[in-house]
């Protein structure tokens, strides 16, 4: 793939709804775009957005830089991280978290899938 760039802020993202079972409180609603896949599907990079609200997730290796917005992650062994515009997050596979979302949310990621 060439290289390329977007405007993060005016990019326009798909829908990409939460298990209805996975959410907690309000009415968190999920998009996304994949702004690129390596050959192998194992890096998947994009942007994510989502809405006020409460969700639990089973987290992939991530690493996001958050763009817009303000989201608190608790971890179920008690960590809690605190987002907010200029954030950068590493998130580790298979952890449980809670996301409560207080402003939409808008980050930058790369997954890396593992087999």
């Amino acid at each position: 793939m060439p290289s390329f760039a977007v405007h993060a802020a005016d990019a326009v993202l798909e829908p990409d709804p939460l298990d209805p079972n996975a959410i907690r409180g309000g009415a968190p609603r999920t998009s996304n775009l994949v702004l690129s896949e390596s050959d192998d599907g194992r890096i998947v990079r994009g942007l994510w957005e989502c809405t006020e609200g409460v969700f639990s997730d089973e987290e992939a290796d991530e690493l996001f830089v958050v763009l817009t917005g303000r989201a608190t992650i608790r971890f179920q062994d008690g960590r809690v991280l605190e987002l907010g515009p200029g954030d950068v997050g590493v998130l580790e596979r298979g952890a449980r978290t809670t996301w409560t979302v207080h402003e939409t949310l808008r980050k930058a990621y790369q997954i890396t899938v593992h087999p």
